[in-house]
């Protein structure tokens, strides 16, 4: 752990810590939610409503179940290139919460069979049904993602899994266009994260 970022004991700025998770885990805005895919989901299209603002995770009306078994594998197409740097899963608090979660990037289209092959990183995980454990990938790994693969093999011993929210937090650049967007997320960044780079005229950093 850091000596600096988002701590969860500091009472000072408790209040806005809130806001400033929500930008963080804006990434939710870069899925192209068209052409996501959710395999082994009870209800088609259901996959898609568990990728939320962060001021809704909690909202237990939008969820995705799997169906057959308790495996479930997310397909997720960003708009752009994204740097991931953590992610958040929530469930019920109960055996239908996933247990673990595997994590491959740029394979399009990765079916079940695909999942014997070794990730690009695994957690292991904790029930959270408030949705506050956050598990921080290894950056250099997930630093060029298109398109990010999630596997839940297994819950904690129920038949079905169920997801209520997941949250992807880091930085997002447009994909090899010429209009130039800066994220919320990246603008309110500390300034001490980008030292001089603000200030050298390149295109990617002019407003």
């Amino acid at each position: 752990m850091s000596g600096h970022g988002h701590g969860h004991g500091c009472g000072c700025c408790g209040e806005h810590e809130p806001a400033e998770r929500g930008l963080e885990f804006g990434l939710y805005r870069r899925i192209d939610l068209e052409k996501l895919q959710c395999l082994n989901e009870s209800r088609d299209g259901d996959g898609k409503l568990v990728f939320k603002p962060w001021d809704q995770r909690n909202d237990r009306d939008k969820y995705v179940e799997s169906d057959a078994d308790e495996e479930l594998l997310f397909n997720i197409p960003f708009t752009g290139s994204v740097k991931l740097k953590g992610i958040i899963i929530s469930g019920e608090d109960d055996d239908s919460h996933p247990a673990e979660i595997r994590l491959y990037k740029n394979i399009p289209q990765m079916s079940f069979d695909d999942t014997g092959r070794e990730p690009e990183q695994a957690f292991r995980l904790n029930r959270d049904p408030g949705a506050e454990l956050e598990y921080p990938t290894k950056i250099a790994r997930f630093s060029n993602v298109q398109h990010l693969s999630i596997h839940i093999p297994k819950n904690f011993g129920a038949e079905n899994t169920r997801v209520y929210f997941i949250g992807l937090r880091g930085e997002y650049s447009e994909a090899h266009r010429h209009e130039v967007t800066i994220c919320n997320y990246e603008a309110t960044a500390n300034p001490a994260d980008h030292k001089v780079e603000s200030i050298i005229p390149q295109t990617n950093f002019i407003s």
